[in-house]
């Protein structure tokens, strides 16, 4: 009896930028991972890791590779650089002086998450007036301008997209986007409902993400209905 041969899955490639990210190359490829030192764009990375002083390069990698994890380093853990990060559109921050394994530990968290947030793959866009996703590409765009997203921006605006015309409860974003942080700090949603307010209506656009009080949130262009997605 002949056994099947085994086929090993190919390593996670992550793009490195910046000398300290580009530093952590050996650790990760010990780690089962692929670093890319160089963005060619014949290969596209499943996240990336920039170095301290790096958030200028986020809006340009956000247009081109979409809303794949990307940590940003920091050179203090502050509420300051937190909030930096996040300003930037980084998902989650790490500290060069740490070492590898909390970093690591970040990685695996955020790939695992675009994992079970992944959509099954369409080839048809998911649309709301002038607003449109590509699931595949995992990008946007409002108009003629792409939006600039985080991982978890991303996958709340496609929660809601997919229930476009519905209400979301608070409790159903809270299980979808942040179940891995034992259902998110109070005010997480409130947070990120903002930011993609600011990103949606950036040039002055109509407001599609609508709260819809005590019950949840709602993607619609116009006036929301007064109940909650069953």
């Amino acid at each position: 009896m002949t056994t099947a041969p085994t086929t090993t899955p190919a390593p996670v490639a992550v793009l490195l930028v910046g000398p300290e990210a580009t530093g952590l190359g050996p650790r990760l490829e010990l780690s089962g991972y692929r670093p890319l030192e160089q963005d060619s764009g014949d290969e596209l990375p499943a996240a990336m890791i920039l170095s301290p002083g790096s958030e200028a390069r986020i809006p340009e990698l956000r247009r081109r590779l979409g809303a794949r994890p990307l940590l940003l380093g920091i050179t203090n853990d502050s509420v300051e650089s937190r909030s930096h990060c996040l300003e930037w559109g980084a998902d989650d921050f790490w500290l060069p002086s740490l070492g590898t394994s909390d970093l690591l530990t970040r990685l695996r968290l955020h790939l695992a998450l675009a994992q079970r947030q992944a959509p099954t793959p369409v080839s048809a866009q998911l649309k709301l007036a002038d607003l449109r996703i590509d699931p595949v590409a995992c990008q946007g765009w409002r108009g003629q301008r792409q939006l600039s997203l985080t991982a978890r921006e991303y996958q709340l605006l496609l929660l809601l997209l997919r229930h476009r015309g519905s209400v979301v409860s608070r409790e159903r974003i809270l299980e979808a986007i942040w179940a891995d942080q034992g259902g998110g700090a109070s005010n997480v949603i409130e947070v990120y409902v903002r930011y993609l307010r600011q990103k949606l209506e950036q040039d002055g656009e109509s407001r599609l993400i609508h709260t819809v009080r005590g019950l949840g949130y709602c993607l619609s262009d116009g006036r929301p209905p007064m109940g909650p997605k069953p």
